[in-house]
């Protein structure tokens, strides 16, 4: 079964590309085969529908959902670049940054929104790589989440 197929069976719709706020290329290869995708927000068809912090305005489960379509924009923006998502060998590393209070811990709890959908879709061997959560104090735009991703080809 492709990706694309693994997705509709899932009923997970890409949303549009998202908007660069700054001189920057979402998508850039490097070595042969080796993909870096720069931080993805939240906003999903151009519309925040979280803002905030975790631990304040932002619960753990809506910090999971914003971890979740961070990674649904990162998916747009390689199938934007790829001829098929299933060029994709693995999902090396996600580094997740949570903007929250100074009293939340659960960074990972949060990026679990994110590497489920992952593993959901392309399954753990190549879903599920290395990972990071950081909680930083603000985060552009006032959004809760935003990742970035390397991943490897099967050029």
């Amino acid at each position: 079964m492709s990706i694309e197929q693994r997705m509709n069976e899932l009923g997970i719709v890409l949303p549009e590309l998202p908007k660069a706020s700054g001189i920057f290329s979402f998508y850039r290869d490097f070595g042969e085969k080796l993909v870096y995708i720069s931080g993805c927000g939240p906003a999903i068809n151009g519309k925040n529908l979280l803002l905030g912090k975790l631990g304040r305005e932002i619960t753990l489960e809506e910090g999971q959902e914003a971890a979740k379509n961070c990674i649904l924009n990162a998916l747009s923006i390689l199938k934007q670049n790829l001829e098929s998502l299933d060029q994709i060998k693995s999902f090396v590393k996600l580094l997740g940054f949570v903007a929250c209070s100074d009293d939340f811990y659960h960074q990972t709890q949060v990026m679990n929104g994110a590497s489920t959908l992952l593993a959901s879709v392309f399954g753990r061997q190549i879903g599920v790589g290395a990972r990071s959560a950081i909680g930083t104090n603000v985060l552009p735009g006032n959004i809760p989440v935003e990742i970035e991703l390397i991943l490897e080809l099967r050029r």
